[in-house]
């Protein structure tokens, strides 16, 4: 109906225009031209600085403000997927901050610049792993990935709770499997190493001793081991088959025997069949010939006082290096606000929801364990405030991804910035277990 408003409305004008003489006419024309120009270069000058400020900084409004919501407009997997491409292409923005010292942690013997990591789910297939360190994360962990590419389950799959900041999904462990996978990660660090080597004069081989998998000083990288649902419930091979062809590439690997959203993995509720999991694993990266990455357990927020201490004996008695509190729940949290139904929907729930769970179960293994093994505290964690509970319940570093899927690409800087604050001078590492020091 606008056009043809319009159309006739231009129609009257040219007449009108042609009676009072071709002069004239021209004369209007030339005004509504410039008027157009002058809109078209406004337009085209408000797009570019909104493009500026998305290609230069991750703390941009525009990010929270305009991408965000516009992303959310999409189905919940497209929205992601188109997050992943841009990410995976370049067109994405970056922190540009420095970390300051105080951020500074350590894991396994390695200086990490800060204590934000990204948990698994957001980068399954290792495709953007540079675009992801570049928004400020100290660590980022892909996957999870099986030996066997795998479909998933059937969509809608992944699911928006709006008004809790919370989703569920149940996408069922897709991915490209551990070859494609080994592949993008092996081909990226030797590229970096390469690229190192040039500019330090160092050889390629000796880089190689000495730099993070990461490819970046002060970064790690995480790859989450997950299990093919053709697998037995009681086998460990996936994990292991996981460790032998991605382990040469991870600063970590993490076992994930605790997905809600597969039904394969009897080591979630039989701790003898974790026993026989983890144990397994060990034993094949202590077998390892050059390369020996920290071995991570992740476990779930919905045991038991008695599973949790089961847990943290059998990690203690296992060797494991490290432990991620918590994945996914598959229960639903009293009050949770949810006026469209979402949660009704079968799927893990992450995000807001889960925090007073995953923060307990932080606690838990951090006393149980006696502060000896890494606690990585993930869930529901999306301000500094979160993180500084984590960290002071025994975190030493707390993985976020759900709250970067509310408020944009710039989370990561924001909780480093409001940290620094929270802080007042005092170092992360040093509030690390406070609770249970009785400060």
């Amino acid at each position: 109906m606008f056009r043809i408003g319009a159309n006739r409305l231009r129609g009257a004008a040219a007449a009108t225009a042609a009676g009072a003489g071709g002069r004239r006419a021209f004369g209007t024309g030339r005004v509504l031209s410039t008027g157009r120009a002058a809109a078209a270069a406004a337009a085209t000058a408000a797009a570019c600085g909104l493009g500026y400020l998305y290609v230069t900084d991750a703390s941009a409004g525009v990010h929270r403000y305009v991408a965000g919501p516009v992303l959310r407009l999409l189905d919940p997997e497209d929205a992601h997927d188109a997050a992943v491409w841009l990410l995976r292409h370049g067109v994405c923005p970056a922190d540009r901050g420095a970390d300051d010292a105080l951020l500074e942690t350590e894991l396994w013997g390695r200086r990490v610049a800060n204590p934000v990591g990204l948990a698994a789910g957001f980068d399954k297939n290792a495709v953007a792993v540079d675009a992801l360190f570049g928004l400020g994360f100290g660590a980022v962990e892909v996957g999870s990935i099986t030996p066997q590419p795998q479909a998933g389950n059937a969509r809608p799959r992944l699911f928006r709770i709006d008004d809790s900041a919370a989703v569920v999904n149940r996408m069922g462990l897709n991915n490209d499997g551990a070859e494609a996978c080994a592949d993008r990660l092996r081909s990226r660090f030797w590229r970096l190493l390469a690229a190192q080597s040039r500019a330090q004069g160092e050889t390629v081989a000796e880089l190689a001793r000495s730099t993070n998998r990461s490819g970046r000083a002060g970064r790690l990288l995480g790859v989450n081991l997950g299990k093919n649902k053709a697998a037995g419930a009681d086998s460990f091979d996936d994990y292991v088959s996981g460790l032998q062809q991605l382990g040469a590439y991870a600063d970590y690997v993490v076992i994930n025997v605790s997905c809600p959203n597969v039904t394969n993995i009897a080591a979630n509720a039989d701790v003898a069949v974790l026993e026989q999991t983890v144990a397994a694993v060990v034993r094949a990266r202590n077998a390892m010939p050059d390369y020996r990455p920290p071995v991570v357990l992740k476990i779930g927020p919905d045991n038991s006082a008695d599973q949790l201490r089961l847990i943290a004996q059998l990690a203690t008695d296992c060797a494991v290096d490290g432990i991620i509190a918590a994945n996914t729940t598959p229960a639903r949290p009293p009050g949770l606000a949810d006026p469209a139904g979402v949660a009704r929907e079968q799927g893990g729930l992450s995000g807001a929801p889960l925090r007073a769970r995953a923060l307990e179960t932080t606690r838990q293994m951090y006393r149980l364990t006696g502060g000896r093994i890494p606690i990585i505290g993930c869930g529901g964690i999306s301000s500094a405030e979160d993180a500084l509970a984590f960290a002071r319940a025994g975190a030493s570093m707390v993985q976020i991804y759900t709250s970067m899927v509310y408020d944009g690409p710039g989370k990561a800087r924001e909780i480093k910035d409001d940290l620094m604050r929270l802080l007042k001078g005092r170092r992360w590492a040093d509030v690390v277990g406070e609770e249970a020091r009785g400060k």
